[in-house]
């Protein structure tokens, strides 16, 4: 039984179940979990929970990720993305000086509203959306809050002109974001139709794309007893938050899940990892309705525990 995150680096063409269901089979075990999914067409990071690693798969699902995407000008599709039908086209002789993209994506930094694609998993009615698009239906659609940290021009040209138009972007964003709809949003800022012509995911929170292994390479690994050494710890997805010694009068009440006296970093913290040794044993966060206590989020057991 292998225990960890493994920083997958999912390929083009497979959806993140398909890599769970492929881990499976390579690895013998099915207590495996991925951390956010990514389209079929989309490749780079997606962060594998293994054992009971599983536990904290919210975690990294909950943290910010980095992207690079080509944005095409001139061309809107029916999913954002290159995939789709075309919707509308003007392939009028457009031109735009750098300076005037880089303005349009600081004006999209900060919080936005967006709303979901019709191609999409988000559920209206018990319903995901890409089943009504399939269906022909069109359903209203919840507007969400997104975080967009930082977009940056990639392209070195000075101008890009043409007919239909492409630059590359590199997003640092929350949790939700859809880049295929930002794509649309830059477009409509520039005063065009737009759609995302490829996506790569080079960060999810903590983990890298040198971090990764493709699929075969877990194969390899596995085959030659070299996989455990490719592991991170569960540790690594708990990153975000502070971690504090859980001491001996401390530990047996943090193991036995108990409500306690509030940590003094819960007063700026949502969260704190109270470590046994170097082993994260429990995620607490401030008692929803009960002032100066905590409660337990997650329970990981202690160092003993470990099989």
């Amino acid at each position: 039984m292998y225990e960890g995150i493994l920083p997958l680096w999912k390929e083009k063409g497979m959806t993140s179940h398909d890599c769970v269901f492929r881990l499976r089979k390579i690895l013998g075990m099915k207590r495996i979990g991925h951390t956010g999914t990514l389209d079929p067409d989309v490749e780079g990071v997606l962060p594998i929970c293994l054992g009971r690693a599983t536990k904290a798969a919210e975690y990294v699902t909950d943290s910010g990720k980095t992207y690079e995407a080509v944005i095409s000008i001139g061309r809107s599709t029916e999913t954002e993305d290159a995939s789709g039908a075309t919707v509308e086209e003007d392939l009028s002789l457009k031109r735009f000086e750098a300076s005037e993209i880089v303005d349009v994506l600081r004006s999209l930094t900060g919080e936005i509203i967006q709303i979901p694609p019709m191609y999409s998993a988000v559920k209206v009615n018990g319903k995901r959306l890409y089943e009504y698009a399939r269906q022909g239906i069109s359903v209203e659609r919840p507007s969400r809050t997104v975080r967009i940290k930082e977009i940056e021009l990639l392209s070195g040209e000075q101008v890009f002109e043409g007919e239909e138009v492409e630059f590359r972007i590199r997003i640092r964003c929350g949790k939700g974001t859809y880049i295929r709809t930002l794509s649309v949003q830059i477009g409509e800022k520039l005063g065009y139709p737009a759609h995302m012509a490829s996506l790569v995911r080079t960060a999810s929170g903590p983990f890298n794309a040198e971090d990764c292994l493709t699929l075969e390479e877990v194969k390899q690994k596995k085959e030659c007893g070299d996989l455990e050494d490719a592991l991170l710890p569960i540790e690594s997805a708990l990153s975000d938050f502070p971690s504090v010694p859980a001491d001996s009068t401390l530990l047996p009440k943090i193991l036995n899940g108990q409500v306690l006296p509030a940590h003094p970093l819960l007063t700026a913290q949502v969260r704190v990892v109270f470590m046994d040794g170097t082993r994260a044993v429990a995620v607490y966060r401030r008692h929803p309705e009960k002032e100066g206590l905590m409660k337990p989020e997650k329970m990981f057991g202690s160092a003993a525990d470990k099989r």
